[in-house]
């Protein structure tokens, strides 16, 4: 039998494909069917894109969800879509474009815990359709239910004004966490600043454990694909899952763990850390030897696998 194959890559998105097709593309270099993707990327967008591979895809939930981004602010503009990929709408005249203060002071608004309304072009499910297929159809939504996200800084980089002295751009630098839509930071920034606002650019240059620095482009996993070499740029889901409590057990408990037995933990071995009580948030990477076993957490003293890695199934 053939050795699984499973990790992670991190991938540079380009613009233009949505995260869908990035991920089809590497589905066929790799030529493994079972891959998919941590938070999407907007066609516009550029940057990291954590593709899975592998049964590595059950463990996509277990991503830490920190995020930055740098975003080119339109401003002076509102579209349809919260970004220069829309139309721009009509009925406003043209407004007096804000000082770069005005900006800065403004941003700081949105840092913290606050309430934000997606775009009505997202892929946010409404009355069991996404809302960008809502909105291709006509739909309009009188109110889409806002949700909270969590902004943790936004640096303000530079300002530009436009020689038409009608719009602006602002570039900036936000750390937030999952499930932020920075077209809405910058529609709601124009919002507040009384002049209208959309995204015109957007670098996705981190994603819970990958950077954009570390990054590797399409072009590059061709290269290595024709040559075979491809798997050299796979990261391992115990490097990726660093962030997670990694335990080692032996062999007899790991094959009990990778059928999914549950295991009190008085009967652990001698030498196993003392986890009784442990709260049931708790999670841990199980390995024995070299082998991925499972993600465990522990409930009521016992130790349960939420996610089993069967290594016997997916082979390349």
């Amino acid at each position: 039998m053939d050795k699984q194959i499973l990790g992670f890559l991190n991938l540079n998105k380009p613009g233009g494909m949505t995260s869908h097709d990035a991920v089809n593309r590497v589905r066929r270099l790799t030529r493994i069917k079972h891959t998919g993707h941590g938070g999407t990327l907007d066609p516009m967008a550029v940057g990291v894109l954590p593709v899975a591979v592998g049964s590595a895809c059950r463990l996509l939930r277990y991503l830490s969800g920190g995020k930055a981004y740098k975003a080119e602010i339109l401003l002076g503009r509102r579209t349809t879509t919260d970004d220069t990929e829309g139309e721009t709408m009509e009925g406003s005249e043209p407004v007096e474009i804000p000082s770069a203060e005005s900006v800065k002071q403004a941003l700081q608004r949105f840092v913290g815990d606050i309430d934000q309304v997606p775009p009505m072009y997202s892929a946010i499910h409404h009355e069991g359709e996404r809302l960008y297929a809502l909105a291709r159809k006509g739909a309009v939504i009188e109110a889409i239910p806002a949700r909270p996200v969590h902004i943790g800084s936004i640096e303000f980089i530079s300002y530009v004004v436009h020689e038409d002295r009608r719009e602006a751009t602002a570039t900036v630098r936000i750390a937030c966490g999952s499930g932020t839509y920075i077209r809405s930071i910058a529609r709601d920034l124009g919002d507040a600043l009384g002049c209208g606002a959309c995204l015109s650019g957007l670098v996705r240059e981190q994603s819970g454990p990958f950077f954009l620095s570390d990054s590797i482009e399409l072009k590059q996993l061709e290269e290595a694909s024709a040559t075979g070499d491809w798997q050299h740029h796979l990261i391992a889901p115990e490097i990726a899952l660093s962030e997670m409590r990694h335990i080692e057990v032996d062999e007899a408990l790991g094959k009990r763990i990778s059928v999914g037995q549950k295991i009190n933990v008085a009967h652990l071995p001698a030498g196993f850390p003392p986890y009784a009580g442990a709260p049931a948030e708790l999670r841990m990477l199980v390995t024995a030897g070299a082998r991925l076993l499972s993600v465990c957490r522990f409930e009521d003293d016992i130790l349960r696998s939420e996610v089993v890695i069967n290594r016997a199934t997916e082979t390349v």
